[in-house]
């Protein structure tokens, strides 16, 4: 039978840890509700513009050399791979750094390849691995802003334009629901718009001064919203995985404390009617002497 003093320990400490997790839960739950509504409001307004764009170029055929959608031979990638700051999120990191692992190398094995982290669990990840990493903009999660993420943006734009990079991909968790992140490899550069291929547009639109200009406008703002977009839904999908991880520990921490109480009840039980048969045989040497 357990030491009654070992078990009263553990039962004090897991009483500690189940506060904490509940804690931590109620917190992830405060922040989820700001992200969550950051993103369901981002979302229409990406959506509706990247239909515009895609329509715009589509309908123009030949005409316009849009520089962002160029395909070219891989050679070298930018690899945006998002993560959290901080671990108890369940399987939220891995599952990112898995699918990116997967396609360094599977899909991007004889490329020159640049991982451009975000996120300390990604930057702790591939520094430590010797991958060639940016690290520049790995903190972003701390209060994510716009401005920052438009820099991020733009120093991938910059690099596919110069001919620094080939092709820029982007690994993320997609917010489904709290309980629900799915992870998604998405490609950021060459844009997803072929622009030798015309097809009929079912909306008629009207540009001012000329397509040419609107389309070379609307853009690099489309992809600045594109990135803004997925570190939204990372940032939502986080803060959904620990709500949901802190809220699962903190119920196995009260079926251990059920388990533990119990048996620290049948411990002093058993230490009792110890004590109470040493009573009764001392009682009875003493009749008997």
């Amino acid at each position: 039978m357990a030491n009654l003093k070992e078990v009263k320990q553990r039962i004090t400490s897991v009483t500690s840890t189940q506060q904490i997790t509940r804690a931590m839960k109620m917190v992830a739950a405060a922040k989820l509700r700001r992200a969550q509504d950051r993103i369901l409001k981002m979302r229409p307004y990406s959506q509706k513009l990247t239909s515009i764009l895609n329509d715009v170029i589509s309908g123009m055929g030949g005409e316009l050399d849009v520089v962002y959608a160029q395909q070219r031979e891989v050679k070298s990638v930018l690899l945006v791979v998002m993560t959290s700051d901080k671990g108890l999120c369940g399987a939220f990191n891995s599952n990112a750094i898995k699918a990116a692992v997967y396609l360094l190398e599977n899909r991007f094995k004889a490329a020159d390849v640049t991982i451009l982290p975000l996120g300390k669990k990604a930057f702790e990840y591939f520094s430590k691995r010797g991958y060639q990493i940016n690290s520049d903009y790995y903190g972003i999660f701390a209060d994510v802003k716009y401005d920052e993420v438009r820099e991020i943006a733009l120093y991938a734009m910059k690099g596919f334009e110069s001919g620094k990079f080939d092709h820029v991909a982007m690994v993320y968790n997609h917010f489904r629901n709290v309980a629900t992140q799915d992870v998604t490899v998405e490609q950021f550069l060459p844009m997803g718009v072929d622009a030798s291929e015309k097809k009929e547009v079912s909306t008629d639109y009207i540009l001012e001064p000329s397509k040419e200009y609107v389309v070379q406008d609307l853009v690099p703002t489309a992809l600045k919203t594109q990135l803004y977009k997925a570190v939204l839904e990372s940032n939502a999908s986080e803060h959904g995985a620990r709500m949901t991880s802190m809220d699962k520990a903190t119920e196995n921490a009260g079926e251990l404390l059920k388990e533990l109480k119990l048996l620290y009840n049948r411990s002093r039980q058993a230490a009792i009617t110890n004590e109470i048969l040493e009573i009764v045989a001392g009682a009875n040497a003493l009749e008997g002497n």
